[in-house]
């Protein structure tokens, strides 16, 4: 029998694991005994603490997208107005922890998954909804709702197309770079929006 509370530390065990293996192997090649030899476990702890790879796999994305809301959520308790709010959301999403090569690995072997993994789908639609959801209430209190509805889909798109060249273009364009070009956009557009007005 477990000692008691062992159970969220062995299933961060694993999921660390998963992510290690996931960067090392490949998405594909990620085997639950190639998991639980990461983990340094036998492969049946990987089955009394998941209910098979696709439970193991969809907790490791539930990971990343929980690592990622808390990248955001410490830079937005700092934010003072909407403006400040909307780079709190860029910088987030652009951190060093979002940057990490394994978390890297990880998250791009699941966006691959995405079509093929309803469970998968529905948390990289829940994350994108978050996201849009975030913008476009910082950016209504900045302009009118149609364009702060417009905005807040051109900036979502606009840091998911740049963290994928980030991520795909090692040497290339870096995060703080990034990060720039994404908010240099959003101050154009608002003062673009505040000239029409």
């Amino acid at each position: 029998m477990p000692k008691l509370g062992m159970q969220p530390i062995r299933r961060n065990q694993l999921i660390d694991a998963t992510i290690a293996s996931i960067h090392e192997h490949g998405f594909a090649e990620t085997t639950v005994s190639r998991i639980s030899a990461a983990a340094g476990v036998s492969s049946g702890i990987v089955h009394h603490y998941f209910n098979g790879k696709d439970d193991l796999l969809a907790a490791t994305m539930r990971r990343l997208l929980s690592d990622l809301r808390a990248a955001t959520v410490r830079r937005l308790a700092d934010a003072k107005t909407p403006r400040d709010r909307v780079c709190a959301i860029i910088d987030g999403n652009f951190s060093s922890e979002q940057f990490a090569p394994q978390s890297v690995s990880a998250w791009l072997a699941f966006w691959a998954q995405v079509p093929h993994s309803p469970t998968l789908e529905r948390l990289q639609q829940l994350n994108s909804r978050r996201t849009w959801s975030n913008l476009r209430h910082a950016l209504r209190q900045m302009m009118v709702g149609e364009d702060a509805e417009r905005l807040a889909a051109s900036l979502a798109a606009l840091i998911d197309g740049l963290w994928l060249r980030c991520a795909l273009t090692p040497g290339g364009i870096e995060p703080k770079a990034a990060r720039a070009i994404v908010r240099e956009f959003f101050d154009q557009r608002i003062s673009e929006s505040e000239l029409a007005a």
